[in-house]
């Protein structure tokens, strides 16, 4: 702390005397003496002297009486900081209470106005200013000049330092802190021990993949922007309890308090850019997609992902920071994505699939758990919710700072090339979702060799391939969006192929055709559907033509099509007169490929 010389206190010492040059500020955490032998307790004090009456013009202060105003419990003005996220500029201070020792960051703004706020935050933290000393106590703080100067943000995760940056804790600098808004919620709590959560949590965990994935996926967040991973999610999908909100806790755990880290994705979007943010460089869980938006659910997904917040503005029409974030999200929900976005009429695009790729949470051995390890279904859960409920908010920590000791960048490339080469791919889309899935086993693996878990080396990589294979054989080989068209045809087909088309050897048109989206003939035994341009359009679900076109080019969707190969149609007279170029469709070839 950066106080004048004659401030300093010996700790150890059990009355030590004080000779301050008065007039002056002073900060004592201990019992002190002053020059008169006078016991001064702890505390923020003004050394001056009593002026009496007449003693103005005398210009002779040391034949004054001596006065130690006791002002405010111990607040030191620790150092100057700055915010790297904006550049503004505030105070660290040091508050000695009845609780022990606390550090508090206070924004030079808020001395533009009456202190208020600032003595709301100390007072909440346990410290005492007298009510008749509040415009004092300010002019205590602002006088201050210390020499320190600190780093401080107001994300958590990786700073430009090097640093990692939790509230309340600040790994690989001591010279960066967190600097937090005081009606922030405080996600990052610790409770019990590490050597707790290891036993009665994490070896539970074992022969578990979905628990490995959340786990991992939890331990991943710090590992993305290292080796160049992009965010996204994992979407948890089971019945109604199958487990899934036991798996979030768990997964929570890694951080901080289960029952606060983890959120709901009732919510915003706007409430998810904050909840993402506050969770940077970690996890984000999100527990029953059903409270979701159905028309926003896709937006929000993209969102997730793509780790960028809207721009906004404050009344005064100037631009607020945009809020970023880098992070995987644990979502869960009894459908999937696409499912839910199909309660409001839209398809789900395959960029939002594959951004919060599904997992089967709800058909393992035991629903969403292969491993009991020997307990009933009920007893398991049980356990492990109480088990989190008393461990939790180390293993986080306790990993980056395993990451940070290591500080091999090029090592942690290397590692992670390796395990990405286990996960098999056919397509580009399919490679992101093996990203995803690679980093999470990575984190998993190297925290059991940091010996962070009590698992078998190489059993969470197995996990994760078994979990990305499951995908994989869900959603077949190809290109995703390829399929997601040809399914929107063939669905168009199925219910409209008896109202909205007609036989196109009619000699006359058919009246009872409304909104008509063109014809059909029978060839051998298929029957084709011709499409006009509109309602090809219409059918693929908001992709361009062009896209359409591709996607059954790719399968041999088209039947028929003119000499000119530049043209995908072929020209028909239509039934009463004139002609057409009509896009030739088997249905039974795009709906193979779409299943």
């Amino acid at each position: 702390m950066d106080v004048p010389e004659q401030t300093f206190i010996s700790l150890h010492s059990d009355m030590p005397m004080i000779a301050p040059e008065r007039p002056c500020w002073a900060v004592y955490e201990h019992w002190v003496s002053n020059e008169k032998g006078r016991r001064l307790r702890p505390g923020v004090y003004w050394h001056g002297y009593k002026r009496m009456l007449g003693d103005e013009e005398s210009g002779c202060e040391q034949s004054l009486p001596i006065v130690d105003e006791w002002v405010s419990t111990p607040v030191t003005v620790v150092a100057r900081t700055t915010n790297s996220d904006d550049g503004s500029h505030g105070r660290l201070l040091r508050l000695l209470t009845d609780d022990g020792p606390k550090e508090l960051i206070i924004a030079m703004e808020a001395f533009g106005g009456s202190g208020e706020e600032i003595r709301r935050q100390l007072f909440h933290m346990g410290a005492i200013i007298l009510m008749k000393k509040r415009g004092q106590f300010m002019d205590y703080l602002l006088e201050q000049r210390p020499v320190e100067a600190f780093a401080t943000t107001s994300r958590p995760g990786w700073h430009e330092s090097g640093a990692f940056v939790l509230p309340g804790l600040t790994l690989g600098s001591d010279k960066v802190r967190y600097q937090s808004n005081p009606a922030t919620q405080v996600l990052f709590n610790r409770r019990g021990s590490l050597d707790g959560w290891q036993v009665e949590v994490a070896t539970r965990c074992a022969g578990n993949p979905v628990l490995t994935l959340a786990i991992g996926c939890a331990l991943a967040g710090p590992l993305l922007s290292l080796v160049g991973v992009l965010g996204g999610g994992v979407h948890l999908v089971g019945d109604s309890s199958s487990g899934k909100s036991l798996v979030q806790l768990i997964g929570s755990s890694v951080w901080g308090d289960p029952g606060v880290f983890a959120a709901s994705w009732d919510m915003t979007k706007g409430g998810l850019e904050i909840e993402a943010s506050s969770r940077n460089d970690t996890m984000l869980p999100l527990d029953e997609i059903k409270r979701a938006d159905p028309k926003r659910i896709q937006e929000m997904a993209y969102s997730l992902a793509n780790g960028q917040g809207k721009g906004t503005m404050t009344r005064d029409r100037e631009a607020r920071g945009k809020l970023s974030w880098r992070l995987l999200a644990l979502s869960s929900g009894e459908r999937s994505l696409s499912m839910h976005a199909a309660i409001s009429g839209n398809s789900a695009h395959a960029g939002a699939e594959l951004r919060m790729v599904d997992v089967n949470a709800g058909t393992r051995t035991h629903r969403a758990f292969d491993e009991l390890h020997g307990l009933a279904g009920a007893d398991f859960h049980r356990a492990l919710t109480v088990a989190v409920s008393k461990h939790h908010g180390h293993l986080g920590p306790a990993f980056v700072e395993c990451l940070l000791a290591s500080d091999d960048r090029a090592g942690l490339l290397q590692e992670f090339a390796s395990v990405r080469a286990r996960f098999i791919e056919d397509n580009a889309q399919a490679g992101r979702v093996a990203d995803r899935f690679a980093v999470i086993a990575l984190a998993a693996e190297m925290a059991i060799a940091y010996h962070l878990l009590p698992w078998t080396p190489g059993s969470a990589l197995d996990h994760c391939r078994l979990l990305y294979g499951e995908w994989l054989a869900q959603i077949g080989s190809g290109n995703a969006e390829d399929r997601q068209i040809l399914a929107s045809l063939s669905d168009f087909i199925d219910k409209h192929g008896s109202s909205r088309f007609s036989c196109i050897k009619h000699d006359t048109t058919d009246l009872k055709v409304h909104n008509r989206a063109g014809y059909w003939e029978v060839t051998g035994e298929r029957r084709l559907y011709l499409f006009n341009k509109p309602a090809l359009i219409e059918a693929g679900n908001g992709h361009a033509l062009s896209r359409i076109i591709k996607a059954l080019e790719g399968v041999g969707g088209l039947a028929k099509r003119d000499s000119d190969r530049k043209r995908h149609t072929k020209k028909y007279r239509l039934p009463g007169g004139g002609s057409a170029g009509l896009y030739v469709v088997d249905p039974e070839v795009i709906g193979t490929q779409s299943a």
